[in-house]
């Protein structure tokens, strides 16, 4: 049976039908067990078809291992689904026909009956409306590069300041403007923590070149910081934890300056700009390090599921 979140009907839809929660997932939230929410644009558009069907399942597999249950995110058949089956998983991975899916974009797809996969931002307004606190992912976005005269910032930001679920990630993607995004997050009053670390990772690399206002130790201590936020209910903003890549499994410094420079200047000669530049630069970064930044990026990934994991459980712990 599946578990469904409960509203009113609204204007003559039955807002519940839209939104189903896989009976493992609703069994965990219903008896104070740890969750954690996964995106699923990683999937169907971020690592390569064959490969992604294999990574989903070891990045369910590093929340299990950590007691917690994964709930993967995304929109089949003009649903919401909050956990997905594996038949889910391999259509997700399988079809070219999946939409990339911001919040802006869930109302249509689901009044549309579109198949789509959820972002950063839509995942992490699904997780809260599911009543999940714990979200990881790759990387999160930011404010681009030129952004005082594009106006490119990810809807990624003002969805953490009005949404309270802590994100798991390994810091914003090194092709962004990072001084530029942390100063945004500030402005936005969204806490920044680093994991074991005074630094902010730049997701390929271990240090991104800035600092972060917070360092946390411990899972625990990251989940207290959640308790505390709660308890004050000075705002309703979500909270970064960054998790650098292990230097060892970082990209190498000096290939990831020349890619980036080299896929900055590929954008301003193919005229790029917009939700278009973040796939073109990592597609650019896949094929010129032959490979390479797919493993730090697969690696990060798991390594944010595998302490989203351990948060989860102590958030659980406490009994929140």
């Amino acid at each position: 049976m599946t578990g469904r979140a409960r509203s009113p009907l609204t204007h003559g839809v039955d807002v519940s039908s839209l939104l189903q929660i896989h009976p493992e997932v609703a069994d965990a939230l219903a008896t104070g067990g740890a969750v954690v929410a996964l995106e699923s644009t990683i999937l169907a558009h971020g690592l390569p078809r064959g490969d992604n069907r294999v990574i989903a399942d070891r990045i369910e597999g590093e929340v299990r291992r950590n007691g917690a249950v994964p709930a993967t995110i995304a929109v089949l058949d003009g649903v919401v689904k909050v956990g997905l089956g594996p038949a889910d998983l391999d259509r997700l991975c399988a079809s070219d026909d999946i939409a990339k899916l911001s919040v802006r974009d869930l109302g249509a797809a689901l009044a549309l009956h579109r198949d789509g996969a959820t972002t950063v931002a839509s995942t992490s307004a699904l997780a809260h409306r599911a009543g999940i606190s714990v979200f990881a992912t790759g990387g999160l976005g930011g404010v681009h590069r030129g952004a005082a005269s594009s106006f490119d910032v990810s809807a990624d930001l003002g969805v953490l300041a009005r949404t309270p679920v802590l994100v798991v990630c390994a810091g914003v993607k090194s092709i962004l403007d990072v001084p530029g995004t942390l100063e945004y997050l500030e402005t936005l009053s969204v806490p920044v923590l680093g994991y074991r670390t005074d630094r902010f990772p730049g997701f390929y690399l271990s240090d991104s070149g800035y600092g972060v206002p917070w360092t946390v130790r411990t899972p625990a201590e990251a989940a207290a910081v959640v308790l505390a936020r709660r308890e004050l209910a000075t705002d309703q903003a979500g909270v970064v934890l960054a998790n650098p890549i292990a230097p060892d499994k970082q990209l190498d410094p000096d290939l990831h300056d020349r890619t980036l420079e080299s896929g900055l200047e590929l954008l301003r000669t193919e005229g790029i700009t917009g939700k278009d530049v973040t796939p073109r630069l990592l597609e650019f970064f896949h094929h010129t390090t032959h490979g390479a930044s797919l493993t730090v990026n697969v690696d990060l990934v798991l390594s944010n599921a595998s302490l989203a994991g351990e948060v989860a459980v102590a958030l659980a712990r406490a009994g929140r």
